[in-house]
Formats: structure tokens, sequence, C-alpha cells
């Protein structure tokens, strides 16, 4: 992948692991990192580089147990309860039981007359649906409809999008009564190792779930924020036009099967807590026409991030990124006789958070707060996770010493 070179980069707040101290920098291009696909869903086609009462909506991502408790099925009887699942022996049928009425489908009709589908989580028993930006993004003018799990249509309109973060929440019109809202875990508890179900619409086979593992946490994963794919069109996203805002993850990364489609479903813990939104996949691509598909690698957004964004989409209609005010590109440092990753400073905005951390072009920033990088849209990843005054250390390589720098992270300027 080319050297990123942004002004407006944005953390996770999973734990730090500590790094050991790197001495000088010698900074040098790394190879380019593999493409992602979309995961929406998709008839035929190859993805390229694509993203597979205010009140009341807040207090609706609180405690796990009465989201769900607190909802009544179709058939008027309480919905399950979230399970007590185990780590090391998960009832994946009953997980799937209590988490299925909370994912749904989207389809959206462009004006043009293209369409596309995707995955979406309940919210909150107003209707509030959380989903990808990509499944929505088909222009003005799109209808959009979202799918129950028991077959039962609304139309929906959107509440907001955040094509930073490949997120958007949805407004179902004259919701039901009987509307299930998914529970979400503290995904910084996440632990590479746990057991995971992933529940969405894969290429419109509705509650589909499959199982696996955390495979990786702190993925840097890089897709380009597009409209939505569209049914029959060769190429699929891969022709779509691309948004100029590109999506830089700190992701999930798990080996249950996630396919176009899964797009903005739910990623869930053995307890059936909502870990992650579905959000991309890596693909060696497809020939002859055929759909790129899951080859074990998917991605999803941490449920931390995902619920914040759409808080505040929800509270105001857009969202405040954290801004650190530099350009980067890929490098490595040498640290004692080996090479380390690095996001190298190119240039440093006056007035910036790094300007006043005393950042410098030509640092090399070896880890954030202890965790170490694997380059810039790593760094990128971590700070656009963190919101507005969240504080953060960075360790500098420049020259031949090594520094720690203390920083806030600022909102980020409309201009940046």
């Amino acid at each position: 992948m080319s050297p990123l070179s942004t002004p407006d980069i944005d953390t996770p707040t999973s734990p730090a692991t500590n790094a050991a101290p790197p001495a000088a920098a010698s900074v040098r291009p790394e190879r380019s990192r593999p493409g992602w696909v979309s995961a929406a869903a998709v008839a035929a086609g190859a993805a390229v580089l694509a993203s597979l009462g205010t009140v009341g909506a807040l207090n609706a991502f609180g405690s796990p147990a009465s989201a769900a408790s607190s909802s009544t099925s179709a058939s008027g009887r309480q919905s399950p309860p979230l399970v007590k699942g185990s780590t090391t022996a998960p009832n994946w049928v009953a997980t799937a039981a209590a988490v299925k009425p909370s994912v749904v489908s989207v389809r959206v009709q462009g004006a043009d007359g293209s369409g596309g589908q995707g995955s979406g989580v309940i919210l909150d028993a107003t209707g509030r649906v959380l989903t990808n930006n990509h499944v929505v993004a088909a222009g003005s003018g799109a209808t959009i409809s979202v799918v129950l799990a028991d077959g039962r249509t609304y139309k929906a309109t959107i509440v907001g999008t955040d094509p930073s973060t490949d997120l958007a929440v949805l407004a179902v019109q004259q919701p039901p009564r009987d509307l299930v809202p998914a529970a979400f875990a503290d995904s910084s508890q996440v632990k590479v190792g746990d057991p995971v179900m992933a529940i969405g619409n894969p290429l419109g086979l509705s509650s589909t779930t499959t199982t696996g593992v955390v495979s990786a946490l702190n993925r840097p994963v890089t897709t380009a924020a597009e409209s939505p794919e569209q049914p029959g069109q060769q190429g699929g996203a891969g022709e779509a036009q691309p948004q100029a805002e590109q999506v830089v993850t700190d992701a999930i990364q798990t080996d249950a099967a996630v396919n176009p489609g899964n797009s903005g479903g739910a990623l869930v813990d053995s307890g059936g807590r909502v870990i992650g939104i579905t959000s991309s996949i890596a693909s060696l691509g497809a020939s002859d026409g055929g759909q790129a598909g899951s080859i074990g690698l998917g991605f999803a957004i941490p449920a931390n991030e995902a619920k914040d964004v759409a808080q505040q989409l929800i509270a105001t209609g857009h969202v405040q990124h954290a801004y650190l005010g530099v350009t980067l590109s890929d490098g490595t440092a040498a640290v004692d006789g080996a090479q380390r990753s690095a996001a190298v400073v190119g240039t440093v905005t006056p007035g910036s958070p790094a300007a006043k951390a005393g950042l410098q072009a030509k640092d090399a920033v070896v880890s954030v707060d202890g965790r170490p990088l694997e380059g810039a849209n790593s760094l990128v990843a971590q700070v656009r996770a963190l919101r507005p005054g969240s504080t953060i250390d960075l360790t500098v390589v420049r020259g031949d010493q090594q520094l720690t720098l203390h920083l806030t992270l600022a909102a980020r300027p409309s201009n940046a």
C-alpha cells in the first residue's frame, strides 16, 4: 500500500502492551499490505478495496442484560435472555436464538434502479439500526428497507452517516413494538482466541450464522468509502465510485466466515453480546466475473468505537474525530540491531496537538501507549478510534534518541 498522507489521523480502547525501547531511526519503505474487500452483498462481481428520542437511544447501549430481556418477540413472549456463555464450551444454539432477532437485513434501492443489500444491528426499541456507511451510500433518492429476522419489512431513513469509520444509523419508520435491541460488550476486553459468531445477510441469505474465533486484535485495515455494490454488476464494488475519505479501522480479525452481505451485521461473543460490527474481508480476488468470498480473514469495527459513533450520530447527526495534525508514511526504525515498523512523520501542522507535544518531521513513531505500531495506518486507526480530548503517549525515535511525547488529541478541524 502506498504511504499514507493525512493531516487528520484519528485509537482503540484495548489495553496497551509493553514495547521494547527503540534506538535510532532508519527509515525505509515497507512492502504493501493486502487489499480488503467489502462485505456488502452482491449477486456477482469482484470487490476490491471496499469496506465489506436521544436519551432513550443512548440508554440502549447500557446494560446488556436489560437490552435483551426487556423486549418481547413477535408472539408476545419475552425474548430469550442473553446466554451465560462459556469461552470453553459455548452454546451456539442458544446464542443464535438470542441474537438473531436483533440482526436485520438492509436493502437499498437507488434512484437509478440500482440495488444493494447488507446487514444491520438493532440499537433500541424506537427502531434505530446500526449498519455500515457503504451499505447505504447509494446517493440521494435511494429507498432503504429493513427486514426483520421473521421477514417483516419496514421502510427506513438515514439518521446520520460517518464515512471516516464506515458507520451509519438508520431509523425504522413506524417500527413494531416487539423490536429486540442487541446487547453490546466492552470490546476492550476481547482476547485473541475468544469464540465468536458472525450473524448477517450474506448474499441475501438472512439470519446466517457462522462461528470461529478472534484471530487477531488491533489489525489496521484500510478500505475505501464507497457506494453499495449492485447485484449483477460486473466488478461489484470495484466498479463503484469511491468517496474521497479513506476508512482506516483498528479492527477485530476473525476466522468466522464473513461474506458479501455481512456488512453491518453482528460479531458476537459466546454470551450473545456484540463485540464488533462486521465490515470487510480480505480476499484473493475473483475470476470470470465471480464474487470474491471468505478466505477466513474477516474484520469487524470494535463495539466500543461503533457505540460511540452511533451515539454521536443519534445525538447530533455527525461525529467528532480526534486530530493529531501530521502527515505520515510507512517506515522502519532500527532498534537494538533489529528493524521495527514505524509511522514516519512528514509534516506537522502548526498549532496542532502534534506540534504542541513537540513532534517533528522525520520522527519515527514506533508505539502508542506502549503498543507497537505496524506502520502509518496503524497510528491512523488508533487515533481515529479515540475521542477528542483523549491523551496518549507516543514513543518516538529521533536520530539516536528515544523520546516519549505526551499529548492531548483535539477535535478535527472542518478544513483538515
